[in-house]
């Protein structure tokens, strides 16, 4: 059984479990680091924050009543993004993910976005193929530059529907 379920900033020892989990577990695929989050970066006031970001929507998946995955819709710059999105390894290959991602693009939808953005690392095959799947194409824009100072993250994009 998958249940999805909205966070506030009081679930933010749920977030936090689920953040580390995923920059422990693919750290490849997040633009932010395990380090920066641990130590002076593990502070409840900022995972709080996280969790307060105007507008925004923030998700965990339940798998089994256990928490397994994660994904967030911001309103960024007049346009609907998915990030912090991972998927357990024991929830892979159930659907989890695509769950999530109806879910933020129906958040983003009822927003009135045209659109729903998000950036992925261009090393990040599965992940790529999982947007793929849902509907999203490369945009052709510059990502954001990566630590070797020569790749970007590809930008992709789903049109969305007006509810």
């Amino acid at each position: 059984m998958i249940e999805l379920r909205e966070l506030t900033a009081d679930d933010w020892p749920l977030w936090r479990g689920l953040r580390l989990a995923a920059l422990a577990e693919a750290p490849y695929a997040f633009g932010s680091t395990l380090a920066a989050w641990q130590g002076e970066g593990d502070r409840e006031e900022r995972w709080r924050s996280r969790l307060e970001i105007p507008g925004a929507l923030d998700l965990v998946a339940f798998v089994d009543g256990e928490p397994a995955a994660m994904a967030t819709g911001v309103p960024e710059g007049g346009q609907a993004e998915l990030i912090s999105m991972w998927v357990g390894p024991a929830a892979r290959g159930r659907g989890v993910g695509a769950l999530l991602i109806d879910a933020i693009a129906r958040w983003a939808a009822r927003q009135g976005f045209p659109a729903l953005r998000l950036a992925v690392m261009p090393h990040n095959a599965h992940a790529i193929a999982l947007y793929e799947r849902a509907g999203f194409t490369d945009t052709g824009e510059p990502g954001d530059l990566l630590p070797d100072g020569v790749s970007r993250e590809i930008v992709m994009a789903k049109p969305l529907r007006a509810v």
